[in-house]
């Protein structure tokens, strides 16, 4: 049934030529007929497939198309005046052409279209000697109805065209935007880690350094293996600030400060208060230490959430939830605002924030409350 539903939407018009062609060859196998055609029925037959043969064809060519039709006609109307003139599927299918030519989108073409079968008909209908004058009026008045209504047709497709093409732009640049906002959320995971997993490092390679400075002099063996740590330590470094060098911002320079973690929580929700978005905190279950990495991007969370509460979110109220239990962590952030943001002001938060998650394994849940206002829930693994 779809199939047959395709079909008849895209060749329903090819279905009413082939109509028309069945009952101009009718009126031409008749020929000469004392009421219309002159004949000879061969010539007719010629006439009736180059009329509407071209119309096969309107698609690829949507004005080149109907005039060849319209030419065919004029030319025929010389040859056998009566068989033009008086066949009624010719009579439809120029409607139909004068409708075809108001739908053009180029306004040019849409007059010019109509002028040129204007002035077929009036060539037509001087060569019929039986055409009465009013027969002039009745073509251009219908022709003209049949143009206007195309015309307008035409302009309301043309404008469903574009707000089609509009929405498809604008879903195309948003997830262009998604693109960006998840490589730099990418990138800035990179940079955080790189300062976290080189401060350690640093500490290893000192460290090295400093045992392998104590050791007595027949432990050169021992030597060697701390030479050996320290030397790769060294190497990692270097290669680590080199390669995450290129994510870095030209006017952004290395991290000094510690990175964030959950023991500036409550720092952060101050700062938030002082905006004038008043913040509740709680902190449930036994607080653990926490992977470094880990710990960075549950305050980023938190962070997140609460700059799109404030914001974006226009809440009165917010709360914060910091739970640890069964190997987890889980955060929750809510507050009474329409939720109508992403956080950061990109648009994207969300989408960072699930990057940042998912680096770890963790699972986060966000959207409306039930009651009105938005929740926010992230659970990330301890260890």
């Amino acid at each position: 049934m779809t199939r047959l539903s395709y079909l008849a939407r895209r060749f329903w018009v090819d279905a009413l030529i082939l109509a028309a062609m069945a009952g101009m060859l009718s009126i031409s196998v008749r020929a000469p007929d004392p009421k219309g055609a002159e004949g000879p029925p061969w010539l007719d037959v010629l006439i009736t497939i180059a009329f509407l043969g071209p119309l096969f064809f309107r698609r690829r060519f949507p004005m080149a198309a109907p005039l060849a039709s319209a030419a065919v006609i004029l030319v025929s109307s010389f040859l056998d005046g009566g068989f033009v003139n008086n066949g009624l599927p010719i009579f439809l299918v120029a409607l139909g052409i004068s409708a075809w030519f108001g739908l053009r989108p180029d306004r040019r073409q849409a007059i010019a279209g109509w002028a040129a079968l204007q002035v077929t008909a009036v060539i037509v209908g001087l060569n019929d000697a039986h055409a009465p004058v009013g027969d002039f009026v009745w073509t251009f008045i219908t022709f003209s109805i049949a143009w206007i209504i195309g015309f307008a047709l035409g302009g309301r497709l043309r404008e469903t065209d574009e707000a089609r093409r509009l929405a498809e732009q604008a879903e195309l640049e948003r997830e262009d935007q998604a693109r960006l906002a998840v490589a730099e959320e990418r990138a800035r995971i990179a940079r955080e880690l790189h300062d976290v997993v080189g401060h350690s490092v640093s500490v290893m390679t000192v460290q090295a350094s400093a045992v392998r400075r104590l050791l007595e002099a027949d432990q050169e063996k021992e030597r060697e293996a701390l030479l050996v740590v320290e030397q790769t330590g060294r190497e990692a470094l270097a290669e680590m600030r080199r390669m995450v060098g290129v994510l870095r911002r030209p006017d952004e320079a290395p991290a000094l400060a510690p990175q964030p973690s959950l023991e500036h929580i409550e720092k952060l929700v101050a700062h938030t208060r002082e905006t004038g978005l008043p913040v509740e905190l709680r902190i449930e279950g036994n607080p653990v230490p926490l992977p470094a990495g880990i710990d960075t991007t549950a305050y980023r969370i938190v962070q997140e959430a609460l700059t799109n509460a404030v914001k974006h979110a226009r809440a009165a109220k917010a709360e914060v939830v910091v739970q640890y239990a069964n190997g987890t962590v889980e955060l929750t952030v809510s507050d009474d605002g329409r939720g109508g943001g992403d956080g950061g002001g990109s648009g994207h938060g969300l989408v960072g924030m699930r990057e940042r998650v998912s680096v770890y394994g963790g699972e986060l849940e966000a959207g409306p409350k039930a009651g009105g206002g938005f929740r926010l829930r992230a659970t990330l693994p301890t260890t």
